[in-house]
């Protein structure tokens, strides 16, 4: 397990208290003897909005960063999802949303296997590189329309 995962679970572990958790980047990099860059890494890759996390931060002397998971009706999800997704997506993101559909209990992990496994890049090889991300985007709208 690498340095981006243990902090990434200690971030987790406050979070399940109250579904906020107030952070202090030096502290943490104090903490996992990592520099401030790598707290920010993780928090900008595991805590995204895609994932279904709200950041805020302020900076200097009495800094924060406020991570708040964000919790929602299933139909508004999908719906904040499917605005999400815009024109087009890469497979990463892809994986990202469908995830956080998984943790929200609005998609069961099987479905969203498979419905990534329609978005990748080995389903989508007939299309040009270039079109991809454009047909994966609206594959994967119709498909997060179909389970409301």
């Amino acid at each position: 397990m690498g340095i981006s995962d243990v902090i990434a679970d200690f971030i987790n572990e406050l979070l399940d208290e109250d579904s906020t958790a107030e952070v202090q980047r030096s502290e943490l990099a104090s903490r996992f003897n990592c520099v401030p860059s790598q707290i920010n890494y993780v928090i900008s890759t595991r805590f995204s909005p895609e994932r279904g996390y709200v950041v805020e931060s302020r900076r200097g002397g009495g800094g924060y960063i406020r991570i708040r998971r964000v919790r929602t009706d299933p139909k508004l999800l999908v719906m904040h999802t499917v605005n999400a997704v815009g024109d087009r997506v890469d497979q990463r993101t892809a994986a990202a949303l469908l995830a956080n559909c998984v943790s929200a209990g609005v998609l069961e992990d099987r479905i969203a296997r498979v419905m990534l496994s329609a978005l990748s890049d080995q389903a989508l090889r007939p299309v040009a590189p270039e079109g991809r991300d454009i047909v994966r985007a609206n594959i994967l709208k119709q498909m997060l329309l179909g389970t409301m």
